[in-house]
């Protein structure tokens, strides 16, 4: 089984910041990507949604565990797969690339599938996961009626 690469994007009018801001504030996720509920299991160390902190994103079929291992304001949050899917070795970045009318969102990832044979099948899921969140998370930064805890 080989690695699994994904790559998303989506453009808005909303500046990095007004971006990164939501996609920082896991407790918002529910609100603008589709996720049922949320739960903080460990906060960051030094802030709540910060490096280290663990998160749980919540959905009819999945727990998805998760934790922060990478932030640098305003530009990228990365953040590895703990459990809830059945990939080994999951990370996703997801960049913000300043651009003259807005931000473009880059959300990529990589893993490998667990189950032999079922690689095309994931890398057709997670695509489209990504595709949208992507988009979602570009329409909510431009709604302002979406607030950020943190």
């Amino acid at each position: 089984m080989g690695q699994i690469a994904i790559d998303a994007s989506a453009s808005c009018r909303a500046s990095p910041q007004r971006v990164f801001a939501l996609l920082k504030d896991s407790a918002s996720w529910p609100k603008w990507a589709g996720f049922d509920g949320f739960e903080l299991e460990r906060p960051g160390a030094s802030e709540p949604f910060g490096v280290g902190a663990m998160r749980v994103f919540i959905t009819k079929v999945t727990r998805a565990r998760e934790e922060v291992v990478e932030l640098v304001p305003d530009r990228r949050l990365s953040y590895v797969l703990l459990s809830g899917f059945p990939f080994r070795d999951y990370r996703a970045d997801v960049e913000l690339e300043p651009v003259a009318d807005g931000t473009r969102i880059h959300w990529r990832a990589r893993f490998e599938a667990k189950q032999f044979g079922l690689g095309w099948f994931w890398r057709l899921v997670m695509t489209r996961v990504l595709n949208t969140v992507s988009a979602r998370l570009a329409a909510a930064a431009e709604n302002d009626a979406v607030s950020v805890s943190i």
